[in-house]
């Protein structure tokens, strides 16, 4: 047994010593997944401490301590799904898609730009996770952390709870998405900007919706001063490889531990 193992053991006997170190380690990890597939939606302080919640609870059922990892980020992806699903049910308040509606305070491609220090083609590609579909933005989040080093293929199918071959489809699928949206951030930040799209976003109010991920892809593709913005694009892979992982505020990183490391009778219950 490996001290990985040691510490998930103590952990599952409930030592108030290694619950803390496990949330204390397993706390960026979580972050980085929930921050990313929720795009910086207010919900993303509860989802991550309900995961972690649900991963020290549920250690009993964990058969296979090397499996720790992508069984917990599959409880975080869970997790986001149960987030949607209730946003969806939960009354709009004048607003068509509440589930969509950002923390201003916490937008996690910002605070990604801002905390690892992004510029250049590195900017660009955390800012055409913008132009994600939520299913996609959600897969995006295991991918940066599979090209990162935090996870393996392995680990990311599991956590999709699909086969390794489906969980490659979906992967290119998506990078397929991140590269449109790329050439559309980097065709809109021009300057100056093509007249053409000028005239095209004349109307447009500024927030990444796909109707005009559509419509402005296919303009970079009709438009043979916007199609050259794909040229010079270096691969995704290459451009977050070695990347760490962007740290938890510290009021999350603290609300976790008090409300996640101590008694049974004092942990909140799972939503």
């Amino acid at each position: 047994m490996d001290r990985g193992d040691d510490l998930i053991a103590a952990a599952r006997a409930g030592d108030p010593a290694a619950r803390e170190r496990l949330v204390s380690d397993c706390l960026p990890l979580v972050y980085n997944v929930v921050g990313r597939a929720l795009d910086g939606h207010a919900d993303v302080d509860d989802v991550v401490q309900d995961t972690m919640l649900r991963a020290l609870n549920g250690l009993g059922g964990l058969r296979d301590p090397a499996r720790f990892r992508s069984w917990l980020v599959a409880i975080a992806m869970n997790q986001v799904r149960r987030r949607w699903t209730a946003n969806r049910r939960r009354p709009t308040v004048g607003l068509e898609h509440a589930r969509e509606v950002p923390d201003p305070d916490g937008d996690f491609v910002e605070v990604t730009i801002v905390r690892l220090g992004l510029s250049g083609q590195r900017r660009e590609v955390a800012e055409a996770t913008r132009w994600l579909d939520p299913g996609d933005r959600a897969l995006l989040a295991l991918w940066w952390l599979e090209v990162c080093g935090e996870l393996t293929r392995t680990e990311l199918a599991e956590a999709l709870e699909v086969p390794a071959g489906h969980a490659a489809v979906r992967v290119k699928r998506m990078k397929e998405q991140l590269e449109t949206g790329r050439v559309v951030v980097r065709a809109l930040t021009a300057a100056p900007r093509c007249p053409g799209l000028a005239a095209l976003t004349a109307g447009w109010d500024g927030r990444p919706e796909p109707v005009w991920r559509k419509r402005i892809a296919r303009h970079t593709r009709e438009c043979a001063a916007c199609s050259a913005h794909r040229r010079s694009l270096a691969p995704a892979e290459a451009l977050l490889a070695g990347l760490v992982l962007v740290p938890p505020p510290s009021h999350l990183a603290s609300a976790a531990s008090v409300r996640l490391t101590g008694s049974a009778g004092a942990l909140r219950p799972p939503r």
